[in-house]
């Protein structure tokens, strides 16, 4: 039995066959299975043609990588403007005008909007990440669906504004509750249920 053994083993050798071991085996699947596949893989893309480039959802790309939809033109009066899905990030905003305007969808990523003036401001599904709304004027502001982690409303003037399925950290939301008093003139929401006060 011993000679055999070492006849299979040396004829492995010269075959260029290693000795089967069940651990190397399965080490080695993954590459094997990789390398087999790589021909189809690359005839598939040869063959396969390029539908219409679609852009990519705005909730799934980080704003550093759209830097094409960031509004460069900060200017202290933009009252009234049509902001949609523009993005600020770090932007230097405080005591800005802004009242009026149409921001849905827009992405302010820790920016400073202190003392600035949001009264009656479109802010529906609006991203505003580690944002400092410190003293700002959000009266009659419509916040529905904004997400708002890490954002700060200290002595913000809050009366009517809709915060309805907006999500805030729970000590802000506690915060506003304390303050919120008011009817939306837009959506018609009380500013306390939209924050769900108890």
């Amino acid at each position: 039995m011993g000679n055999r053994r070492s006849t299979t083993q040396a004829e492995g050798r010269n075959l260029g066959v290693l000795p089967m071991n069940p651990l190397t085996c399965a080490e080695a699947w993954p590459g094997l299975v990789v390398a087999a596949l790589a021909p189809f893989l690359a005839l598939l893309l040869v063959l396969t043609p390029l539908g219409p480039l679609v852009e990519p959802a705005l909730a799934i790309t980080a704003p550093e990588l759209r830097g094409q939809r960031s509004l460069q033109d900060l200017q202290p009066d933009m009252h009234g403007r049509d902001l949609k899905q523009q993005e600020f990030l770090k932007a230097p905003m405080e005591g800005f005008d802004l009242h009026d305007a149409d921001l849905r969808g827009a992405v302010f990523n820790s920016s400073n909007l202190r003392q600035a003036n949001l009264s009656n401001a479109r802010l529906a599904d609006v991203v505003a990440f580690a944002t400092r709304f410190d003293g700002a004027d959000l009266r009659g502001t419509v916040f529905t669906n904004a997400m708002l982690m890490q954002s700060h409303f200290r002595d913000a003037l809050i009366e009517g504004a809709d915060f309805s399925d907006a999500v805030l950290d729970l000590p802000e939301q506690k915060a506003l509750c304390a303050r919120a008093t008011g009817i939306n003139s837009l959506t018609g929401a009380s500013t306390r249920d939209s924050l769900r006060c108890r």
